[in-house]
């Protein structure tokens, strides 16, 4: 499996990851093209129409503006890795709401959170009335295919942040998730430390969870439940996990919400992002640092020592994928049925 290569190069390869796009076939061909034709644009003028093929159209602008100084990289490179991506982080947002956070400017401007979708997006972006945790209904981007992916980008999102359920079963969530989370004092090995014990704990469980970078500082255990789960019952799962954790390693760990009363060198094992409308960056998204990282799903067998989340960007990406495939796909195949440790709660 290969993908978008180099921002900086502009060389391309064809994914072999396919999927579904508004009807549409993600096909390596149109990949590759459509990677190309965000760099003609960039080298041209930096905006234009992208024909992202079967009619649908999107207008993008501003494709050479610096996103991430240090590393050089532009709008351009980032709108490029998405659409390198596309055939695999596609199925993990498809028909999720998604909550963008934007930086007009690039990682070094100011930045806004943005629930509600613009009030007119072009015609091919997925747009529907959801309704939030305190029932109030607004008009959400909907994850899943090409063009609002790309749209997202367009806007000025660095991450893609997708909810735990889908528009058509919003009350149910497809996986539980502990988001490990250190203090201004920890360090990113006692993280790995602490992502042990969850797994330990959860093998103790009988349960399955896939690891995955945070794409920051932290690690999220991600768990997948079976179909119809309510969100309240995947939070009681993760609270189970997390807690369990906490007693038994409290010096290194902590379960308590504010962030004043945590031991500052202390990883906070949070299962509070499990709430309906909450999110974390999904799998395969870049995040908002210098180095451009992206959230990777890994092995359990990679938390060691040496494992540093900075190896994982939108540069890198390509030759991991080529090494390891889809493993997100692979390990959210192993449902969790909640019920036999919590009866039906």
């Amino acid at each position: 499996m290969s993908v978008y290569s180099s921002p900086s190069s502009r060389r391309t390869r064809s994914p072999g990851g396919r999927t579904r796009s508004r009807g549409a076939r993600l096909t390596g061909t149109r990949v590759r093209d459509l990677i190309g034709a965000i760099a003609a644009l960039e080298e041209a003028r930096g905006a234009g129409a992208l024909d992202l093929g079967d009619g649908a159209q999107l207008d993008v602008s501003n494709l050479d503006k610096p996103f991430f100084p240090k590393r050089g990289f532009t709008k351009g490179d980032l709108m490029a890795y998405y659409a390198s991506v596309s055939p695999l982080l596609l199925p993990a947002v498809a028909d999720r709401p998604l909550v963008m956070k934007r930086f007009p400017n690039g990682v070094g401007g100011e930045s806004f959170y943005q629930q509600r979708a613009p009030e007119d997006p072009p015609a091919d972006v997925r747009v529907e009335p959801v309704a939030d945790e305190g029932l109030k209904t607004q008009r959400r981007l909907i994850g899943g295919d090409l063009a609002t992916l790309l749209y997202v980008v367009q806007l000025g999102a660095i991450s893609i942040d997708p909810w735990h359920s889908r528009v058509q079963s919003v009350g149910s969530a497809d996986y539980a998730i502990v988001d490990l989370d250190p203090g201004p004092r920890s360090s990113f090995r006692r993280v790995v430390d602490v992502a042990l014990w969850v797994g330990e704990e959860l093998d103790r469980l009988g349960l399955h969870g896939m690891p995955k970078t945070s794409g920051a500082s932290g690690i999220h255990i991600v768990l997948p439940l079976i179909a119809g789960t309510p969100n309240e019952t995947a939070r009681l799962v993760a609270e189970l996990v997390a807690t369990r954790v906490a007693e038994q390693h409290p010096r290194e760990t902590t379960v308590t919400r504010w962030v004043q009363s945590r031991p500052s060198a202390s990883v906070y094992v949070d299962f509070l992002q499990n709430i309906r409308g909450k999110t974390v960056a999904s799998v395969y998204s870049a995040r908002a640092t210098p180095d451009a990282t992206v959230s990777a799903p890994l092995r359990w067998s990679e938390l060691t020592p040496a494992l540093d989340p900075r190896a994982f960007t939108i540069e890198s990406m390509a030759g991991r994928l080529r090494e390891v495939g889809d493993l997100w796909r692979d390990g959210m195949r192993r449902l969790n049925d909640p019920r036999r440790l919590l009866g039906d709660a």
